[in-house]
């Protein structure tokens, strides 16, 4: 379908990518965002002390997650929420591992998904000094508010494809973008991987 997806963005506990604490989703039909959600969580057991350096970047801490569910709990709901789209995230290969390494340490099968990366992308479109989130949201003419908020980061990467579209007016569909920039859908497979 054209420009249907959804858009994710995965915030860690601590340097282990096994540790989400927090999850933003973004479902987008022909372009237009439709739905939304933000989920805050405590990471799978063992893996859910929060690093300084990480509470310093998005501003959860153990505090803000003490009395919630963990991962294996928010996975059902993530998984429904995108319904078998293309995800969408920026650096995607970071959130992949997330989803892989927290399934991993939970005991949970990964979820069959496809996904594709806006920074690989923008790296194809166009010459920046950097492909961070912020400085890739300055070349589609908008400002990034909100770096590292899990919510606020999705819709970054939904207003970056948006962008790209309008550069590119011939394609027509989130396949077509990624082919024109030579970019690969690659696939999470159900497996289990092997935590190092």
């Amino acid at each position: 379908m054209p420009f249907d997806y959804t858009a994710i963005d995965l915030e860690t506990a601590n340097p282990f990518r096994g540790s989400p604490c927090s999850v933003g989703l973004v479902k987008v039909r022909g372009g237009v965002t439709v739905d939304e959600r933000h989920w805050l969580m405590r990471p799978p057991a063992g893996h859910d002390e929060f690093s300084s350096w990480n509470v310093r970047v998005h501003g959860i801490s153990a505090g803000s997650v003490a009395r919630l569910p963990r991962w294996r709990d928010f996975l059902p709901r993530v998984v429904d929420f995108i319904d078998g789209d293309v995800l969408v995230a920026h650096n995607a290969s970071f959130d992949a591992s997330v989803l892989c390494q927290a399934c991993e340490v939970d005991g949970l099968e990964t979820p069959d998904l496809e996904y594709v990366c806006t920074r690989d992308m923008a790296k194809e479109l166009w010459p920046l000094s950097d492909y961070k989130l912020p400085t890739v949201m300055k070349a589609v003419g908008k400002v990034m508010v909100g770096h590292h908020d899990a919510l606020a980061d999705a819709r970054a990467v939904v207003a970056v494809v948006d962008g790209m579209r309008r550069q590119l007016q011939h394609v027509g569909s989130l396949r077509e973008l990624a082919g024109a920039l030579d970019v690969q859908v690659k696939e999470l497979r159900r497996a289990r991987l092997r935590v190092r």
